[in-house]
């Protein structure tokens, strides 16, 4: 009995030396590590490539209550004119698109001033297009209980400012 009470004591003092043999390790392990990130860090400092310079500036205005068409019309009047030009002209057309087309067309400009520092006079609008959005479908009643259907159509409106 003496003997089968020796025995597992054996195996758990091996256990406790092979613990003792793996805490001894790791701290070795940890070294190599912080060596490592060391190295990937100054790697990622020298290999940054410098930023190319903008050349225009884009303003997104999205889900616009005016259908694609009507502003369509809007847009065709003053894509490819001078920034100050494009908002006097929507200043005096008399149509519910030229609200958010002028918002859009400073939005933009705005952009290019503040964020990419280009001159204000040379600005020209280089793109000016509107997509369809969301599209709300509705019914309307008609005669004898039926209904016919109605959708209510939105657009999104987008501008591409540059410098001459």
């Amino acid at each position: 009995m003496a003997e089968a009470k020796k025995a597992p004591a054996k195996k758990t003092s091996k256990k406790v030396e092979e613990v003792a043999e793996v805490k001894e390790e790791a701290p070795k392990a940890e070294a190599p590590k912080k060596a490592k990130k060391a190295a990937k860090k100054e790697e990622k400092k020298v290999e940054k490539p410098a930023k190319p310079t903008p050349t225009q500036a884009v303003a997104i205005a999205r889900n616009v209550r005016v259908t694609p068409r009507k502003a369509r019309l809007v847009i065709d009047q003053v894509r490819g004119k001078d920034v100050k030009v494009a908002l006097g002209l929507l200043k005096n057309i008399n149509r519910a698109a030229s609200e958010p087309v002028s918002k859009v067309i400073r939005s933009a400009s705005a952009n290019a001033i503040n964020n990419f520092g280009f001159d204000e006079d040379k600005l020209y609008i280089a793109e000016l297009y509107a997509n369809d959005g969301l599209k709300m479908r509705r019914y309307l009643p008609r005669a004898k209980g039926s209904a016919s259907g109605l959708v209510k159509r939105n657009c999104h409106i987008t501008c591409v400012v540059k410098m001459r």
